[in-house]
């Protein structure tokens, strides 16, 4: 590392630090041993544990709440921080319905009648906001409100230690419950069903470690939306356009996550462009960081990341390659690469497009995938709870027989007699009753 570099450079491709997994083997382990205790103890296990981690001072405390409480939350607050939070609301709800109005019902003709499918959203979700280094409201409204979007009938939420703000946030997503816990008892409850929550059909919303961990172990008996690692953000940068120092608190905006998190940049430009450029990005770092209060978690997560110059084709591959979590594509040369790109949880384009502000509700969920998992999923949204219900409905005749003798034909052709007979015994007229 140079002196004065506090982004390094990488002489030929960006690389995730250490190679770590979503879910680390020693928080599976622990998380394991909460999840089956909250099995065969239930709410005696999830007390147990929330005052052994720290979520609850004793097991006398109020540690259950529901609507009462967070309207009398919102109502304390200052009508600066209401509107704050019905405006985050708003615009979260209004693109979550238009995501879940893009999928459509559907009845087409078949052979002897009609088939389709409808729209369903799921009875109950579980929403999870961490309440710890930083208590996410951001996250209660964005996993919470888009569940209600999708016509979710009982969304509950988990959050530790949940102050005023988080209550009233429950109130403004419209939120069934909360439960003042954390970590995998708080996932194990939403699962099971625990403290007045019913069993939820998804899990959603960030978490440390062992939320995660929890979650990759309940999906084999409940939905989950993503089993994330720590955050991300690529930014690729004109030299000749980009402004140094908004590209450089675009990457402390999301350093100061986590010291896990992975911030990134590549620079098109020549060699002498690119290398003013990231000295003038570093530059900007250490001066916001000397006054920054997030300023020794930021140095950590900058230490994990690193700037490459780069062409356009070099660029584009690098973003592919990666799959980011988040991808900013600032400059004319950056932005023009947008059609070629596909891999990333969710694109800001143009220098105005922070990432920050998809972290706190311009619309699209901040929920995404990490890890390289952009490559085969999205993030969370309208369609995570909805699901297609397919319904055939035929009736005997000419109109249905050819498809008959086809099913028939390719079950003996499989060797399963059985499935061609039951198909068969629908050829002709129905039978006189």
């Amino acid at each position: 590392m140079t002196s004065g570099e506090i982004l390094r450079r990488a002489d030929a491709e960006l690389v995730r630090p250490g190679a770590r997994r979503a879910v680390e083997p020693e928080a599976r382990a622990i998380a394991a041993r909460i999840l089956e205790d909250l099995g065969e103890h239930r709410e005696e296990a999830l007390l147990r544990w929330a005052v052994e981690l720290g979520d609850l001072p004793n097991a006398d405390t109020k540690w259950r709440y529901g609507p009462t409480d967070f309207a009398a939350a919102f109502a304390a607050l200052d009508g600066e921080t209401r509107g704050l939070l019905e405006r985050t609301a708003l615009r979260i709800e209004r693109f979550a319905s238009a995501q879940a109005a893009c999928l459509a019902e559907l009845d087409i003709p078949i052979p002897g009648g009609r088939a389709g499918h409808r729209v369903v959203p799921l009875a109950s979700a579980g929403c999870y906001a961490p309440g710890g280094r930083y208590p996410l409201l951001s996250s209660a409204l964005m996993t919470a409100v888009t569940a209600r979007a999708a016509g979710v009938r009982d969304v509950w939420l988990a959050s530790p230690r949940p102050g005023p703000p988080m209550l009233a946030a429950a109130h403004v997503a419209g939120a069934s419950g909360l439960l003042a816990v954390g970590g995998a008892q708080a996932l194990g409850a939403l699962a099971l069903g625990l403290g007045g929550a019913p069993a939820c059909d998804i899990l959603c919303g960030p978490g440390n470690r062992y939320v995660t961990a929890a979650k990759a172990l309940l999906a084999e008996d409940v939905a989950v939306d993503l089993v994330a690692g720590p955050s991300e953000l690529l930014v690729i940068a004109d030299a000749g356009a980009a402004d140094p120092v908004a590209v450089a608190l675009d990457l402390l905006a999301q350093a100061e996550h986590d010291p896990d998190a992975w911030p990134a940049l590549v620079v098109l430009g020549d060699e002498r462009g690119a290398a003013t450029f990231a000295a003038a990005v570093n530059r900007a770092l250490d001066d916001q960081l000397s006054t920054l209060p997030t300023a020794a978690l930021a140095r950590a997560a900058l230490a994990n990341g690193a700037w490459v110059a780069a062409d356009e084709n070099v660029a584009a591959a690098a973003a592919e390659s990666f799959a980011p979590e988040h991808l900013e594509l600032v400059g004319p040369r950056a932005e023009a690469l947008a059609p070629r790109l596909t891999r990333y949880g969710t694109l800001f384009l143009g220098a105005a497009s922070a990432e920050v502000l998809g972290d706190y509700g311009i619309g699209p969920n901040h929920v995404l995938p990490t890890g390289g998992s952009a490559r085969h999923s999205g993030g969370l949204s309208a369609l995570s709870f909805l699901r297609l219900r397919p319904f055939v409905e035929v009736e005997r005749g000419s109109n249905l027989d050819t498809v008959v003798r086809d099913a028939a034909a390719l079950a003996r052709l499989e060797g399963l007699e059985a499935h061609a007979r039951a198909a068969e015994q629908r050829l002709g007229p129905a039978p006189a009753r």
